[in-house]
C-alpha cells in the first residue's frame, strides 16, 4: 500500500513539473550538462510505471518528458491502475506538443480508461483518429484492433467488421487470412434481412463487398446453381477483395452439395393410440404446407407408428419414400436409429475361430435422408440425418443468448424444481457461461415453499433477519424496511403458465423500494393463452415464443377457426409440421453452410454441424395485460 502511495506521489509531481514546463520561459539549467534519457518507443511498454516517471523526472526535453509521461500511463493500464494512469492523461491533455504521434497515443490511452472503466460509449466517442495525422503503422493497428473490441462487446456486429476491414490493411498476409475467417463468421451470425440493409447503406470497397457476399451467400444457398452465377457476378464486380480468389471454405462446400429433391415423403406419426392427439397438429400443419406448394411434383404420406415405428419405417421405405419425416416420439426415434446401427463385433470362438453376434434388428444399408421430430440422446452423426423439436432445452439457450444481446450482466434464475425446469436452467447456465466464462445463478423452488425460495434468491430473508435483530436488540417500535438485493440485473423465470401467476407477485412484493426492480424473462411454457391474455398479474414480462403466435396472421385466424379448442401447444405443434415440410429441400444447403438461415414459423433456423435445428425465437412483452412483440 506504501508503495502505491509513494507511486501516486510521484505521479502528482511529475503531473505538476509538466504543467510548470508548458508555462511560461523555463530558467537557466543549473548543471552544466543535461540528463540525457533514452525514451525508447511508444510502441512499447514493458517497464514498471516507476521506471518511467523517474526517467521523466531526470530529462529536461519537453517532447521526451511528455512521451515518457504517456508511456508511465501505459504501464499503469498494463497493472490495472487505472486512477493513476488518468491522472497523468488529465495532467497532459491540452499541453502536448504539435506530434501527430503523441496526439494520438493520448486520445488511445484516455479510451483504454474509459474501456477499463466499462464506459464503452465514452472510449467510442474519444478514440477518433484525425485522418489527416501522419502515424506509423502500429498505431492504425493498435486503433483499429480497440475499436473493433469494443463494438464486439457491445453486440455491435457490422461495425465492429467495418473496422476489421479498416485493421487488414496494417496486417501481414497470414494474420489478413486469420482476419478474413474472423470477419466471415462474424457475418454468418446476421440475419439476411440485417445484410440487405446495410449494403444498401453503401460503404468501403472491402467491408461493402463482404456484405454482399454474406448477404448472397444466405439469400442464395438453398438455389446452389444460382448461387453460382451470383457469385460469378459478385467476383467480376470485385476483383482485388480478398474472398474473390479464395471464397470461404463453408461457402466452397455449400456450392459442392446437391439438395435434396425428393419425390416420395413419407411422414411417420403416432396416427393412432393415446398419443394421437399429439400428432394430429402436426398432421394438420404437413398438409396445410403441402397445399401451399401446390406445383410441387411431390407425393406425401402418411404412416402410422403405434404398431411400431421400425416397422412403419421399412414399409415407407419398401414402398419408395426418398424422404423421410419422423417419427415423432423419443422412444421412436431410437427404435428407428437401431436400424442403422452395425453388427455387433464377431465374438471370439472356443475353437479360436470368430462368429458374428446375432442381432434381433435388422441393418439398412441404404436409407433415405431423414428429418426425426425429435431429439435423440445419442446423435448418429450421420449426413442424411436432421433432428428437430420443439426444445425447450434449446429456448433456455436462446434466452440466455437474447439476455447477453441485452446487456444483462448478472442474471438470477428461478427455476421449478422438476426436470424439465432444472434441463432448462441448466442449458441456460452452459449457455450463459459460453458468453460470459461465469455460471448462472439458479434457485430452484417447491410449490409450497416458492416463497421462501423468491425471498432467499433475492437476500430479504436476510435483511429481515437483521431488522429483527435491531428490534430485539433497541425497540420493537422501531419501523425498517427490508432491501433486497441490488447486483442483478435480470430474473429468468422457468415456470408453467400457472406457476408463473404466482411466482411474478412474489418477485414484485419483494424487490424492495431501495432497489431498481430486475428486468422479467420468461418462456413459453409460461404464456397465457390467448383467452387468458388479460392478465395483469404479467406486465412487464418479456417472453419468448415461435414468430407466428408472436403476430396475427389470417392463417392463424383461420386455424382457430378450424380448431377452436386448440390453445398454445397444438399451434406450436402445428407450424413444427408446417415448417417440417418446407425444410425438405433446404437441409442439404443448411448443414454445408452453417451461416444459413430459414425465416420459418418456429422460429430463425439453422443446423449445427451434428444436424441438429436451432431456432431463434421471437420476443413479447406483457403490456397492459396484453402481450405486445418487441
Amino acid at each position: 500500500m506504501l508503495k502505491r502511495q509513494n507511486s501516486i506521489k510521484l505521479v502528482l509531481a511529475v503531473s505538476l513539473m509538466a504543467a510548470l514546463w508548458g508555462c511560461g520561459s523555463q530558467p537557466t539549467p543549473q548543471v552544466a550538462k543535461p540528463v540525457q534519457v533514452n525514451t525508447g518507443s511508444l510502441a512499447s511498454v514493458q517497464q514498471a510505471p516507476s521506471f518511467y516517471l523517474d526517467a521523466a523526472s531526470k530529462t529536461t526535453d519537453g517532447e521526451s518528458r511528455q512521451r515518457l509521461l504517456l508511456q508511465a500511463a501505459h504501464a499503469y493500464l498494463n497493472t490495472n491502475q487505472i486512477k493513476a494512469a488518468a491522472e497523468i492523461l488529465t495532467s497532459l491533455k491540452g499541453k502536448l506538443v504539435a506530434k501527430d504521434e503523441l496526439l494520438a497515443e493520448h486520445v488511445f490511452l484516455q479510451a483504454k480508461v474509459f474501456e477499463h472503466k466499462q464506459m464503452l460509449a465514452d472510449a467510442l466517442a474519444t478514440l477518433q483518429y484525425q485522418s489527416s495525422w501522419r502515424l506509423a503503422d502500429w498505431q492504425w493497428r493498435n486503433y483499429y484492433q480497440m475499436r473493433a473490441s469494443i463494438y464486439a462487446k457491445t453486440k455491435r456486429t457490422v461495425e465492429q467488421v467495418r473496422e476489421l476491414c479498416q485493421l487488414s490493411r496494417y496486417l501481414s498476409d497470414a494474420e489478413v487470412q486469420n482476419l478474413n475467417s474472423t470477419i466471415w463468421n462474424s457475418l454468418n451470425s446476421l440475419q439476411e434481412d440485417t445484410l440487405e440493409y446495410y449494403v444498401a447503406k453503401g460503404g468501403e470497397p472491402v467491408y461493402l463487398g463482404w456484405l454482399r457476399l454474406a448477404y448472397l451467400a444466405k439469400h442464395y444457398a438453398v438455389d446452389p446453381s444460382s448461387l453460382v452465377s451470383q457469385l460469378g457476378h459478385w467476383q467480376s464486380s470485385n476483383p482485388s477483395h480478398p474472398a474473390a480468389m479464395t471464397l470461404p471454405e463453408d461457402l466452397q462446400h455449400a456450392l459442392s452439395t446437391k439438395p435434396y429433391h425428393p419425390q416420395h415423403i413419407a411422414v411417420l406419426l403416432p396416427l393412432s393410440g393415446e398419443r394421437a392427439n399429439v400428432a394430429v397438429p402436426l398432421k394438420q400443419g404437413l398438409i396445410a404446407s403441402y397445399l401451399d406448394e401446390p406445383d410441387a411434383d411431390v407425393e406425401l404420406r402418411f404412416y402410422d407408428t403405434a404398431n411400431g415405428a421400425a416397422t412403419a419405417y421399412q414399409t415407407a421405405v419398401s414402398e419408395g419414400a426418398d424422404f423421410i419425416i419422423g417419427p415423432l416420439l423419443q422412444n421412436e426415434v431410437e427404435q428407428v436409429s437401431q436400424l442403422f446401427a452395425q453388427p455387433a463385433v464377431a465374438t471370439l470362438a472356443a475353437n479360436g475361430t470368430t462368429a458374428p453376434v446375432a442381432t434381433n434388428a435388422p441393418v439398412i444399408n441404404k436409407r433415405p435422408p431423414e428429418l426425426f421430430l425429435n431429439n435423440a440422446d445419442q446423435l448418429t452423426g450421420a449426413a442424411d440425418q436432421f433432428y428437430f423439436a420443439l426444445s425447450p432445452v434449446q429456448e433456455a439457450a436462446d434466452a440466455a443468448q437474447r439476455m447477453y444481446q441485452d446487456g444483462i450482466e448478472l442474471p438470477l434464475l428461478l427455476a421449478s424444481n422438476d426436470n424439465i425446469g432444472r434441463r432448462m436452467a441448466e442449458s441456460f447456465s452452459l449457455t450463459w457461461q459460453k458468453l460470459t466464462d461465469k455460471p448462472a445463478e439458479i434457485h430452484y423452488y417447491d410449490n409450497e415453499k416458492m416463497r421462501e425460495t423468491v425471498q432467499q434468491a433475492l437476500g430479504v430473508d436476510q435483511s429481515e433477519a437483521r431488522i429483527d435483530e435491531i428490534k430485539k436488540l433497541l425497540s420493537n417500535q422501531i419501523k425498517a424496511d427490508f432491501r433486497s438485493r441490488r447486483d442483478i440485473d435480470a430474473i429468468y423465470m422457468i415456470s408453467s403458465a400457472h406457476d408463473l401467476t404466482l411466482l411474478k407477485p412474489f418477485i414484485d412484493v419483494n424487490f424492495s423500494v431501495f432497489a431498481e426492480p430486475a428486468k422479467l424473462y420468461t418462456s413459453s411454457r409460461a404464456r397465457q393463452d390467448d383467452s387468458r391474455q388479460a392478465v395483469q398479474e404479467l406486465n412487464n414480462i418479456t417472453i419468448s415464443d415461435i414468430p407466428w403466435l408472436m403476430q396475427a396472421t389470417g392463417n392463424s385466424s383461420n386455424l382457430a377457426a378450424l380448431w377452436p379448442t386448440w390453445g398454445n401447444p397444438q399451434k406450436r405443434l402445428y407450424a413444427m409440421g408446417y415448417d417440417s415440410l418446407q425444410l425438405v429441400n433446404k437441409l442439404a444447403q443448411m448443414r454445408a453452410f452453417p451461416g444459413y438461415q430459414f425465416s420459418g414459423r418456429t422460429g430463425l433456423l439453422s443446423v449445427d454441424k451434428d444436424g441438429v435445428i436451432n431456432r431463434q425465437l421471437k420476443w413479447g412483452y406483457y403490456r397492459h395485460g396484453i402481450l405486445q412483440q418487441n
